[in-house]
């Protein structure tokens, strides 16, 4: 086993799509791995469980009905994916090959987060100035999901940001408040309740804490850190200080507001039985993964709009008509779906999205 890099990892899609920074955290996570001749690289883990990648040699898949496919590394068939409408039963390396596995449901957050964090290039519009007298030394970042430890993978999967349904992400970014901020400035106390959770933008802020009737340094937060995430998911009272080091900009999101983005949205969803019978009612599948996922696996008489790009398709799109949204889990659909429907659209989710209709079967 080896270390991947990114430039590797950019050859595949939708890999390809996601951000320097996404692919670098990817590398940390993802490996090498050399496969003998004659063996199924999925005898352990099966295929359904991850994105697997061919980066060379010679592989067949088989699949329950009987059919087999051989994918050829380094070629454009293998830039996709290892995964098709028909699950995968069993491989066999028909060479010795190298492939990449990547975790599917991480790349399906990762790629949900990136890609409502590209509807505008220019976060300032959308970020609430509070004070618009004295102009802002530096715009709002344009790549919110790269800061540093905010929306890193880590904390996406895990922290305060993970059990975020995906159609109120958008609004999440929103919702923060562009505050300008002094050195020496006390940002929030020990002992206090918590109102707000904040991201350092610029400047720099110490996190002290009260042991003994002695104060101690407990850490140094730079630009991309974040801090009072226990206002976000509990009714704990502050258990540290933080205090601005240097002048700098935080960006700063209410308790009620986090509160209010965690309830699941009121979306309209199906199974997949009831999807096809609205679709044979004369509903339109709507695909909104990347194209390079809708090319090899998607419904039938879909058409497709990525996510990223589904404000654009808001004057081309038929109100008169029904949509059936869906992905690969029901992320990204969930978020299209919500903001199809608040301009007006008839759109339902696919519950689950394409794993869950086919029983979790790649």
């Amino acid at each position: 086993m080896s270390a991947v890099s990114p430039d590797l990892l950019r050859t595949f899609e939708p890999l390809s799509s996601l951000s320097d920074a996404r692919l670098q955290e990817f590398v940390d996570l993802c490996y090498l791995e050399k496969v003998g001749v004659g063996l199924d690289p999925f005898r352990i883990r099966s295929a359904a469980e991850q994105m697997s990648y061919l980066v060379s040699g010679q592989l067949q898949v088989h699949f329950p009905g009987g059919g087999q496919e051989t994918v050829i590394g380094g070629t454009e068939q293998a830039r996709v994916a290892l995964v098709r409408a028909e699950p995968i039963s069993r491989a066999k390396a028909l060479t010795d090959v190298e492939m990449i596995r990547i975790d599917r449901d991480l790349l399906d957050i990762m790629m949900t987060w990136d890609q409502l964090a590209a509807f505008d290039a220019n976060r300032t519009g959308r970020v609430k100035i509070l004070n618009p007298q004295v102009p802002a030394a530096d715009p709002v970042p344009d790549n919110w999901n790269v800061m540093s430890g905010v929306f890193s993978m880590q904390n996406l999967r895990t922290g305060a940001f993970a059990h975020l349904p995906s159609a109120h992400i958008g609004e999440l970014l929103n919702r923060f408040a562009r505050v300008e901020v002094k050195a020496a400035q006390v940002m929030v106390r020990e002992g206090e309740e918590g109102d707000y959770y904040y991201v350092i933008e610029s400047g720099r802020a110490q996190v002290t804490r009260l042991v003994g009737g002695v104060t101690v340094t407990l850490a140094d937060l730079k630009s991309g850190d974040a801090f009072g995430e226990e206002a976000l998911v509990s009714e704990a009272k502050r258990n540290a200080t933080v205090t601005m080091k240097l002048d700098g900009v935080v960006l700063r999101l209410a308790k009620q507001d986090f509160i209010a983005l965690l309830k699941e949205p009121l979306l309209n969803k199906v199974p997949l039985a009831g999807a096809q019978a609205r679709i044979a009612a004369g509903a339109q599948w709507l695909d909104v993964r990347y194209p390079s996922e809708y090319q090899y696996d998607r419904m039938q008489g879909a058409i497709n709009v990525p996510l990223a790009e589904i404000r654009n398709a808001f004057g081309v799109l038929d109100k008169s008509r029904s949509y059936v949204v869906y992905c690969q889990s029901g992320r990204r659909s969930a978020a299209a779906a919500f903001l199809l429907a608040h301009r007006g659209f008839k759109v339902m989710l696919l519950d689950g999205g394409l794993w869950a209709s086919r029983g979790k079967k790649s």
